[in-house]
């Protein structure tokens, strides 16, 4: 049986994006593989929701701060819009 707290040392609010995305991607792999039975598959699955949500609100904010920066001393009008994907 899979320990599914292996993964979840520090809490996600307290993880970098990088963090948080390495640890999707191995959730992801894992649940690929099919190798975990149903009740680990699905806290993984929980816990990489999680991660995306997280992950998400960090592009997110990131997204905002360099818009910010973009803008500058022009105003609104001088706002670029971003693209990350």
């Amino acid at each position: 049986m899979l320990d599914v707290n292996a993964t979840a040392e520090l809490p996600i609010d307290q993880m970098s994006f990088e963090s948080a995305m390495r640890e999707l991607e191995g959730i992801v792999t894992k649940l690929e593989q099919g190798e975990i039975d149903l009740e680990d598959s699905i806290a993984l699955y929980e816990r990489g929701q999680a991660l995306k949500a997280h992950c998400e609100q960090k592009l997110k904010s990131a997204e905002s701060r360099l818009e910010k920066i973009v803008q500058g001393g022009r105003g609104p009008e001088g706002v670029e819009p971003m693209s990350l994907g």
